[in-house]
């Protein structure tokens, strides 16, 4: 019996319109726990060769979930997405909020594996009793909020919904998957590969399944535990909960890391203005939650008759500080015009402001130039259809640059747009950047940021560079193991391994250790390298902007600094027990028993 797990997948041939079943190993789910980990697995095992067309019909669409996930446990109400980018090019992976996650455990799959291509647009829909594919040209050319709204009317309030906007549609390779057109599938361009299979959404109203817990008891105790920590803790629960994750912008000002006009400056003038403290006083409806969570970060704004989810810090710096645009009704709509469309908002203001700077700097007249608001959301749209300039754009920055010039001041990493902390003033983040598996990214960093920052769950010297490749190795390490359980990174600020492993072996009946666990999230990482090596990316790729590198900041009056990568990139790579050009060593590869599951070894 199997406890936590269903060792079911469904499988979906999109070319031939079929549905079949699977069986999952139960060897191979407790080698990588679920989500995340299940997600680099299956993509290996059914690619053979990772090196597909990220837009052709032997991507495969991998959505999992994890052994905590439909249990009372905190934040286990969350799905991963594995793929290749098209924005990339890496293995992509994405972890998203809401309800879909539960719904889709509750109806007794932990994977669903999508391939081929449809001749015309369908969706999916699924519950414990019955699988389906359905017609979708009534959905293609509408966006999020308009889908989501038909897809509940049609199968219940309580479906959950996973939909593309017409950016999707159009390929944009910085679209979104999003979940009842609030949360997102965000990063590496997910919704653009869903548009290339002309697959508009997935439906499901779950079931009333619930994975089952082996020690009943010790769950409850461990659950209470991990819930106090997280309902008390200074960032969860005096930050998060009353103003939403909005409310950090202006700490992360403050130490001068807060990404503003393309990171060419680190600290805004008009953060006050896009600051959680004035959304609540203006736009904001009510709070928000995932499914299972406690924190309560999520935000329901109104304005200008129009409601929706956000914004986030995330949003609020790249539609805000990023652009130099301090109105937070136009950061507001902006990303309730993101969502609808379906794009990744980090993506989105990456791209716009090297468009501003662009223009500028007379490199390329893209018609908009830092500050003015009052261009911003036509152009968006603009992206999200293609049309004009915006046609450039909807390729990510990365590309955009090598069109039309600039790629000195195109912020990303392997193609993927860098996020809101300038690394500058947080040494360990300039690593996470350079040597995560899907591009630049903050939480592939299992959120180290957080002990430069927050200073938890101990504070460390954050523009200290010795003993942060070892740091950011065994943080990346332990963030695979949270997205692959798979919870909420954010209750992480709280908990530790240790809490999490309890609960594990608590739900499972596996008696694991933290440091055993820890293991695992060091296979998962060492694997999702190797899919990426062979993808043709190399140490070469562990970089960064040359803005980072080369144009030093004022740092908090500590004097000023670029990032010292070269120096915390050769202790990483010790550390892996990876070459100089980043590869793991054949010993690395064994010691984690990755051998027998990498079959171009």
């Amino acid at each position: 019996m199997l406890y936590g797990w269903w060792g079911r997948m469904m499988v979906v041939d999109l070319s031939k319109g079929s549905i079949n079943e699977e069986e999952i190993n139960e060897k191979v789910l407790r080698k990588y726990i679920g989500g995340r980990g299940l997600g680099a697995y299956l993509f290996v095992r059914y690619t053979k060769d990772p090196n597909v067309d990220p837009l052709g019909e032997n991507n495969p669409i991998i959505l999992t979930v994890g052994p905590l996930t439909a249990t009372p446990s905190p934040t286990a109400g969350r799905a991963n997405m594995t793929s290749r980018s098209p924005l990339s090019l890496t293995i992509m992976d994405s972890n998203i909020g809401g309800t879909f996650g539960a719904l889709m455990k509750m109806a007794g799959y932990d994977a669903i594996l999508i391939t081929g291509k449809s001749p015309e647009p369908v969706y999916l829909y699924f519950d414990d009793e019955k699988v389906k594919l359905l017609p979708a040209k009534d959905l293609w050319g509408k966006d999020n909020e308009e889908v989501t709204k038909i897809l509940k009317e049609r199968h219940g309030k309580r479906a959950s919904v996973l939909s593309i906007g017409r950016a999707g549609e159009n390929l944009v390779r910085i679209s979104t998957v999003m979940n009842n057109g609030e949360r997102a599938f965000g990063r590496g361009g997910g919704g653009a590969i869903w548009g290339s299979k002309k697959l508009k959404a997935i439906v499901t109203n779950g079931g009333k399944q619930r994975p089952l817990i082996h020690s009943p008891e010790d769950f409850k105790y461990f659950r209470y535990e991990a819930n106090k920590l997280i309902i008390t803790h200074p960032v969860t629960s005096k930050v998060f909960n009353p103003l939403g994750t909005i409310g950090i912008i202006r700490m992360i000002n403050s130490f001068q890391i807060l990404g503003t006009r393309n990171f060419q400056d680190n600290h805004f003038e008009g953060v006050e203005k896009i600051s959680g403290e004035t959304l609540q006083r203006t736009y904001l409806v009510r709070k928000d939650a995932c499914w299972g969570c406690p924190i309560m970060c999520g935000r329901i704004s109104k304005t200008e008759g129009k409601e929706g989810a956000g914004p986030e810090f995330e949003t609020a710096w790249a539609l805000g500080a990023n652009l130099g645009i301090d109105d937070l009704k136009t950061v507001t709509l902006a990303n309730f015009l993101a969502n609808d469309l379906g794009i990744d908002t980090i993506s989105l203001g990456s791209v716009v402001a090297f468009a501003m700077e662009a223009t500028e700097k007379g490199v390329f007249d893209f018609g908009i130039r830092f500050g003015e608001a009052e261009k911003l959301l036509e152009f968006i749209e603009s992206i999200g259809l293609r049309k004009g300039v915006g046609d450039i754009l909807a390729e990510g920055v990365k590309r955009a640059s090598e069109k039309v010039g600039g790629e000195e001041f195109a912020m990303h990493v392997k193609g993927l747009e860098i996020p809101a902390y300038d690394p500058r003033g947080t040494q360990g983040m300039g690593l996470v950047y350079a040597t995560s598996n899907r591009g630049a990214c903050h939480l592939r960093g299992g959120l180290s940021v957080t002990f430069e920052v927050y200073g938890v769950p101990r504070r460390i010297d954050r523009l200290e560079v010795l003993g942060k490749g070892t740091h950011v190795a065994r943080s990346q390490d332990a963030g695979a193991v949270i997205d692959s359980l798979i919870v909420c990174k954010f209750a992480t600020m709280a908990t530790s391994l240790h809490h999490w492993v309890r609960l594990y072996n608590a739900v499972t009946g596996e008696s694991m250790t933290a440091s055993e666990l820890q293991r695992i999230g060091e296979r998962i990482y060492n694997l999702e390298r190797m899919i990426n090596i062979k993808l043709g990316f190399t140490g070469k790729d562990d970089t960064l902007p040359q803005r980072f590198l080369k144009e030093a900041k004022k740092i908090a009056g500590k004097g000023e600094f670029v990032v010292d990568l070269d120096t915390m990139l050769k202790e990483y790579y010790e550390y892996r027990k990876w070459d100089e050009n980043g590869i793991p060593t054949k010993e690395k590869l064994k010691e984690l028993d990755l051998e027998v599951d990498i079959p171009w070894l």
